[in-house]
């Protein structure tokens, strides 16, 4: 295969991570202007946005009115750690797992909470678990977006609309590009870098009246540290749910947070942030169609993800070669990539297959990654060539 022409226009926007994501289209410093700098949290002005930017990821996410929204510590990770330690124990629990943060999960159920009563439901990447062995009147953890495999969860309907346990959902990959069954999950955590292009460390956290009722009917045979205490007294701790947060939050970053929100808003909310990541993943899986050297990760196009797009290097050349090898060989088109200054940070996942890794979040113009995919065929040649000439 020979080299091709260097392309000559170039994505507008190279940031194509997986997380930090693209800011929203226009953004710049001065929609920080107003943040509460030098203030306390728990002044009125912090009070305020802490209690302004739940009520817009309700509005925006179309959360129901008797779920609780709570800003928490440590980003998506922490999140789902506060509903492991604080809601895990009282019955069996399925853990269900198809990449690296599912895995994690199952790790620290197992491992670190060491609860007796465990069952793993695994698949590898590019897969999803059979769903129909699990058993709902247990306690189910799983992710909603692998997104270091690609792979998601297609809707809910694996979830009965009766249950006894409850169901914990990591969607951090997946909130405001995907629709979220809320009346079939009692537990939602995501983190404000993914599809809104929010600033890291701040996670969210979403309660059912359900995950509620176990929060005051169950107490964990472990100690808590303080960042993951919801109750005080044996009841919700309601001031978690209104602003107050556990520790001292970052007011640029609610800044941030809030000015993604309101431009959510601008565009038509859930329906047009849903919509862009749609159109943005049309333009990759239509190049992948045509492609005779990339794949999509995930085996079932029903599960494929339209915020974390996962590619494997198909090309026989290619796969003939060992593990190590092809990862280099991908590697190469990254770094490639990153020098012309097309596309930063879109390589596979340090658990994850060999391959590339293209954010498609709602953040991301569709103009930019058409722009982007006859670079992708550049980078590839070059390689292919490379890989040749050493051969």
């Amino acid at each position: 295969m020979t080299t091709l022409p260097t392309p000559d226009v170039r994505p507008a926007n190279p940031n194509f991570s997986s997380g930090p994501c693209a800011k929203r289209p226009g953004w710049s410093l001065e929609a920080l202007k107003d943040a509460a700098l030098g203030r306390s949290h728990r002044a009125k002005i912090g009070k305020t946005k802490l209690a302004r930017a739940i009520d817009l990821t309700r509005e925006v996410l179309q959360v129901p009115a008797d779920w609780r929204i709570g800003i928490v510590p440590a980003s998506d990770t922490g999140a789902v750690e506060m509903a492991l330690w604080s809601l895990l124990g009282e019955r069996g629990v399925d853990m269900v797992a198809w990449e690296s943060f599912g895995s994690g999960w199952v790790t620290d159920v197992a491992k670190q909470l060491r609860l007796k009563d465990v069952r793993i439901f695994e698949a590898p990447y590019g897969e999803l678990p059979d769903l129909a062995q699990l058993d709902f009147d247990r306690d189910v953890v799983f992710t909603w977006n692998g997104t270091t495999s690609g792979v998601r969860v297609p809707n809910a309907d694996f979830i009965p609309a009766a249950r006894g346990g409850l169901t914990i959902c990591d969607a951090t990959s997946a909130a405001f590009a995907q629709r979220l069954d809320f009346a079939k999950l009692d537990v939602v955590t995501f983190s404000w870098q993914k599809v809104l292009g929010g600033e890291g460390a701040h996670g969210m956290l979403i309660l059912s009246p359900r995950a509620v009722a176990r929060l005051e009917s169950y107490k964990p045979a472990w100690p808590l540290p303080k960042i993951f205490r919801l109750t005080s007294g044996g009841k919700l701790n309601e001031g978690i749910f209104k602003g107050e947060t556990i520790n001292t939050p970052s007011m640029l970053a609610v800044e941030d947070y809030l000015d993604a929100l309101e431009w959510a808003r601008r565009i038509g909310g859930l329906d047009a942030l849903v919509a862009r990541a749609d159109a943005n993943f049309t333009v990759i899986d239509r190049f992948v169609e045509k492609s005779p050297w990339l794949g999509h990760l995930a085996a079932k196009p029903q599960t494929r993800s339209n915020t974390s797009v996962c590619l494997s290097i198909v090309d026989p050349a290619v796969t003939a070669l060992s593990t190590e090898a092809q990862a280099e060989f991908a590697k190469g088109i990254v770094s490639a990539l990153d020098k012309q200054g097309v596309a930063y940070d879109i390589g596979h996942y340090r658990d994850a297959p060999p391959g590339l890794r293209i954010w498609a979040g709602a953040t991301v113009e569709a103009s930019d990654l058409e722009k982007l995919m006859p670079w992708l065929d550049w980078a590839f040649a070059q390689q292919k060539a490379a890989l040749k000439a050493a051969a």
